[in-house]
């Protein structure tokens, strides 16, 4: 029997690949990015509670009105930008599924994508599934990876369709400005670019910073489909509840996509992340809470010969590492997975010419014990 794979270049991922060398060697895993710690014993609770109540059953395609509901009031308290939860709220199976419906939704054949890399892995596959072209706009830790919004202009054709944003970034942990925002705004005024914002860690911001989402600029509100994550929210990375915001002519297009993907979401978890959410300090607190977690990870590599700039926000901070050795980014990567015992992720793979800018990516989500293992080990380099 003959397959035709629709995707012959798509191999392992790099964090299944890293994360299984990590087993392999019994490494201190700071590759994959989710917490080694467990979440609120209350948010737990709730979701025994709600089961015991016999929330079992297929939750409405849109999700549970009291978790859209509330998703519209935080959002709303936030940025000042309302959205009707029964028609431009829509609960997901995780931000992935949310940025595929969403690429989805939008994108035919032939149409172009502008891309800023280095990029999250599901990003460029969804686009090429539906047919569409990614546009790469490549981002250099020479300019601290910031945008340069001339290159993107001269990046837009007739055929684009569709303009992908991620902030706080992953993987480098950058984050937009409010200049961003008015700079991209100018871009797209008076046509009929869409934006995907993925915004899955906006709760983990650092050094009093703001998150700019898209909807916060009127001319980007209108055509932004936002992609949000209770798992990295809550540090419930496996429950795989997202949710997306859209204005309703893009939400009901949304829910096209999604009623054939998932159509619905694990009911008693919407109905206890409704309740969770009613107490701001269980996201609120999260900025202060990570921002020690990238401190504690960067006092712990200071004798390690790596220079940085300290993360924005995300979970992840990036380190230059030309200073120890001129091995390519992935070599690098598994022998210290291998030698000493530290998985991290290579720069190079978010890049579709896989540039190696002498960068690894490590996942702060961890406990003190473990970060401080780490630094020691980092620190023999």
């Amino acid at each position: 029997m003959q397959i035709q794979s629709k995707q012959p270049h798509i191999g392992t991922t790099i964090f299944t690949v890293m994360s299984q060398l990590a087993n392999q060697y019994q490494a201190l895993n700071l590759s994959q990015g989710f917490p080694n710690f467990d979440c609120s014993p209350q948010l737990t609770a709730l979701v025994h509670l709600y089961m015991q109540k016999g929330m079992n059953q297929y939750a409405p395609l849109a999700g549970v009105l009291p978790l859209r509901e509330i998703i519209a009031e935080k959002t709303e308290d936030l940025y000042g930008v309302k959205y009707h939860p029964e028609t431009e709220i829509t609960v997901v199976s995780g931000a992935t599924e949310a940025l595929y419906a969403a690429i989805t939704a939008l994108v035919d054949t032939n149409d172009e994508v502008i891309l800023f890399e280095p990029c999250y892995d599901s990003y460029e596959p969804s686009i090429r599934l539906n047919g569409g072209k990614p546009i790469f706009v490549t981002l250099t830790p020479d300019n601290q990876y910031k945008i340069d919004w001339q290159v993107v202009k001269s990046k837009i054709s007739a055929k684009t369709k569709l303009i992908v944003l991620n902030t706080p970034h992953n993987p480098t942990g950058t984050t937009l400005s409010a200049d961003d925002l008015e700079q991209l705004a100018m871009l797209v005024k008076d046509t009929n670019i869409c934006i995907v914002s993925d915004e899955v860690y906006e709760h983990i911001i650092f050094d009093g910073r703001q998150h700019y989402s898209p909807i916060c600029h009127p001319v980007l509100q209108e055509r932004t489909l936002v992609c949000g994550s209770f798992g990295k929210t809550f540090h419930v990375t496996g429950w795989k509840v997202g949710y997306c915001l859209a204005p309703k002519a893009l939400s009901e297009e949304f829910r096209k996509v999604h009623q054939w993907l998932t159509f619905s979401t694990v009911t008693p978890i919407q109905y206890a992340l409704a309740d969770f959410l009613k107490d701001k300090s269980n996201y609120l607190s999260l900025s202060m809470f990570y921002q020690q977690k990238r401190d504690k990870f960067i006092d712990c590599i200071k004798n390690a010969r790596f220079s940085f700039t300290p993360a924005e926000g995300s979970f992840f901070q990036c380190v230059n590492y030309q200073n120890i050795t001129d091995e390519n980014d992935y070599d690098l990567a598994k022998r210290l997975t291998k030698e000493i015992g530290v998985a991290s992720i290579p720069i190079s793979v978010f890049y579709h010419g896989k540039n190696d800018y002498k960068m690894l990516r490590f996942c702060f989500a961890k406990d003190d014990h473990t970060l401080e293992m780490a630094g020691e080990r980092l620190s023999k380099l």
